[in-house]
Protein backbone atom coordinates (compact mmCIF):
# COMPACT_ATOMS: atom_id res chain seq x y z
CA UNK A 1 0.00 0.00 0.00
CA UNK A 2 1.32 3.43 -1.02
CA UNK A 3 1.65 6.25 1.31
CA UNK A 4 -1.83 7.80 1.57
CA UNK A 5 -0.01 11.83 1.53
CA UNK A 6 -1.54 15.11 2.80
CA UNK A 7 -2.49 17.03 -0.11
CA UNK A 8 -0.18 20.05 0.54
CA UNK A 9 2.82 17.65 0.18
CA UNK A 10 2.44 16.64 -2.60
CA UNK A 11 1.27 19.29 -5.02
CA UNK A 12 2.87 22.91 -5.32
CA UNK A 13 -0.59 25.00 -5.24
CA UNK A 14 -1.60 26.77 -2.30
CA UNK A 15 -4.23 29.29 -1.12
CA UNK A 16 -7.41 29.69 -3.41
CA UNK A 17 -5.45 27.60 -6.24
CA UNK A 18 -5.26 24.56 -4.17
CA UNK A 19 -8.53 23.07 -5.83
CA UNK A 20 -7.96 19.58 -5.19
CA UNK A 21 -8.57 18.61 -1.39
CA UNK A 22 -7.62 15.12 -0.89
CA UNK A 23 -5.55 11.85 -2.12
CA UNK A 24 -7.81 9.26 -1.97
CA UNK A 25 -5.26 6.39 -3.65
CA UNK A 26 -2.57 6.24 -6.06
CA UNK A 27 0.14 3.71 -7.37
CA UNK A 28 2.78 3.09 -10.32
CA UNK A 29 0.45 4.19 -13.06
CA UNK A 30 -2.62 6.25 -11.32
CA UNK A 31 -4.00 8.31 -8.90
CA UNK A 32 -7.40 9.62 -7.49
CA UNK A 33 -8.34 12.66 -5.61
CA UNK A 34 -11.61 14.13 -4.32
CA UNK A 35 -12.50 17.66 -3.76
CA UNK A 36 -16.12 19.17 -2.79
CA UNK A 37 -17.11 21.96 -5.30
CA UNK A 38 -17.00 25.13 -3.40
CA UNK A 39 -20.28 27.16 -2.83
CA UNK A 40 -17.55 30.54 -3.93
CA UNK A 41 -14.13 30.76 -5.09
CA UNK A 42 -12.41 32.28 -7.77
CA UNK A 43 -13.78 30.73 -10.78
CA UNK A 44 -17.69 30.12 -9.85
CA UNK A 45 -20.07 31.47 -11.47
CA UNK A 46 -23.72 32.06 -10.79
CA UNK A 47 -24.67 28.50 -11.43
CA UNK A 48 -21.47 26.87 -10.12
CA UNK A 49 -18.29 25.98 -11.25
CA UNK A 50 -17.89 25.95 -15.09
CA UNK A 51 -16.72 22.83 -17.03
CA UNK A 52 -13.76 24.06 -18.05
CA UNK A 53 -12.17 24.10 -14.74
CA UNK A 54 -12.57 20.62 -14.79
CA UNK A 55 -8.94 20.43 -16.79
CA UNK A 56 -7.31 22.37 -14.07
CA UNK A 57 -9.23 19.78 -11.47
CA UNK A 58 -7.31 16.96 -13.79
CA UNK A 59 -3.90 18.35 -14.05
CA UNK A 60 -4.09 19.33 -10.05
CA UNK A 61 -4.56 15.27 -9.98
CA UNK A 62 -1.55 14.80 -12.08
CA UNK A 63 0.73 16.61 -9.91
CA UNK A 64 -0.54 14.95 -7.31
CA UNK A 65 1.06 11.77 -9.13
CA UNK A 66 4.45 13.25 -9.72
CA UNK A 67 4.38 14.18 -6.42
CA UNK A 68 3.42 11.35 -4.61
CA UNK A 69 5.72 9.74 -6.95
CA UNK A 70 8.97 12.36 -6.17
CA UNK A 71 8.02 11.92 -2.15
CA UNK A 72 8.86 8.18 -2.57
CA UNK A 73 12.11 8.73 -3.89
CA UNK A 74 12.73 11.26 -1.26
CA UNK A 75 12.47 14.28 -2.98
CA UNK A 76 10.33 17.04 -3.32
CA UNK A 77 7.00 17.90 -5.46
CA UNK A 78 8.00 19.49 -8.40
CA UNK A 79 6.26 22.59 -10.77
CA UNK A 80 4.94 20.97 -13.78
CA UNK A 81 2.87 22.28 -16.83
CA UNK A 82 -0.28 21.48 -18.34
CA UNK A 83 0.22 21.64 -21.93
CA UNK A 84 -3.12 20.58 -23.21
CA UNK A 85 -5.92 18.38 -23.43
CA UNK A 86 -7.65 16.45 -26.15
CA UNK A 87 -11.18 15.54 -26.07
CA UNK A 88 -12.35 17.27 -22.84
CA UNK A 89 -15.79 15.81 -22.97
CA UNK A 90 -18.46 16.87 -19.65
CA UNK A 91 -21.88 15.90 -19.59
CA UNK A 92 -22.98 19.35 -17.91
CA UNK A 93 -21.81 23.01 -18.49
CA UNK A 94 -21.29 23.76 -14.29
CA UNK A 95 -19.88 21.60 -11.28
CA UNK A 96 -22.92 21.66 -8.77
CA UNK A 97 -21.76 23.61 -5.79
CA UNK A 98 -21.29 20.88 -2.61
CA UNK A 99 -20.91 18.06 -5.48
CA UNK A 100 -18.05 15.78 -4.29
CA UNK A 101 -16.02 15.02 -7.21
CA UNK A 102 -13.33 11.97 -7.34
CA UNK A 103 -10.77 12.71 -10.18
CA UNK A 104 -8.44 9.77 -11.61
CA UNK A 105 -5.36 10.30 -13.88
CA UNK A 106 -4.07 7.00 -15.34
CA UNK A 107 -0.59 7.35 -16.86
CA UNK A 108 -0.81 6.24 -20.49
CA UNK A 109 2.84 7.82 -21.40
CA UNK A 110 5.90 9.12 -19.77
CA UNK A 111 8.88 10.09 -21.79
CA UNK A 112 12.89 10.18 -20.12
CA UNK A 113 12.60 14.32 -21.41
CA UNK A 114 9.66 14.68 -18.83
CA UNK A 115 6.41 14.63 -21.69
CA UNK A 116 3.40 12.97 -20.25
CA UNK A 117 0.22 12.41 -21.15
CA UNK A 118 -2.88 11.39 -18.86
CA UNK A 119 -5.99 9.81 -19.38
CA UNK A 120 -8.39 11.24 -16.66
CA UNK A 121 -11.68 11.40 -15.72
CA UNK A 122 -14.21 12.95 -12.82
CA UNK A 123 -17.00 11.53 -11.40
CA UNK A 124 -19.62 12.08 -9.39
CA UNK A 125 -21.02 9.37 -7.36
CA UNK A 126 -20.04 6.66 -9.53
CA UNK A 127 -21.79 8.71 -12.55
CA UNK A 128 -18.50 10.08 -15.06
CA UNK A 129 -19.05 13.63 -16.00
CA UNK A 130 -16.13 14.36 -17.20
CA UNK A 131 -12.94 12.99 -19.13
CA UNK A 132 -9.77 13.68 -21.46
CA UNK A 133 -6.48 13.03 -22.97
CA UNK A 134 -4.24 15.60 -20.81
CA UNK A 135 -0.73 16.64 -21.61
CA UNK A 136 2.06 17.79 -19.04
CA UNK A 137 5.44 18.57 -19.17
CA UNK A 138 7.86 18.08 -15.86
CA UNK A 139 11.08 19.23 -16.62
CA UNK A 140 14.47 18.16 -14.71
CA UNK A 141 15.10 21.23 -13.12
CA UNK A 142 11.90 23.86 -13.21
CA UNK A 143 13.57 26.60 -11.84
CA UNK A 144 16.87 26.49 -14.82
CA UNK A 145 13.74 25.95 -17.17
CA UNK A 146 11.75 29.13 -16.29
CA UNK A 147 14.82 31.20 -16.44
CA UNK A 148 16.05 30.54 -19.75
CA UNK A 149 15.56 33.28 -22.12
CA UNK A 150 14.18 30.34 -24.96
CA UNK A 151 12.00 28.93 -22.00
Amino acid sequence: MNTLYDIERVVPHRGTLLLIERLLEWDEESAAVELQVPADGPFNAEQGVPAWVGVEYMAQTIAAWAGCRARRAGGEPSIGFLLGTRRYVCAEPYFRPGAVLRVEARCELLGDNGLGMFACRILEGGNELASANVSVYEPADAKAYLENDEA
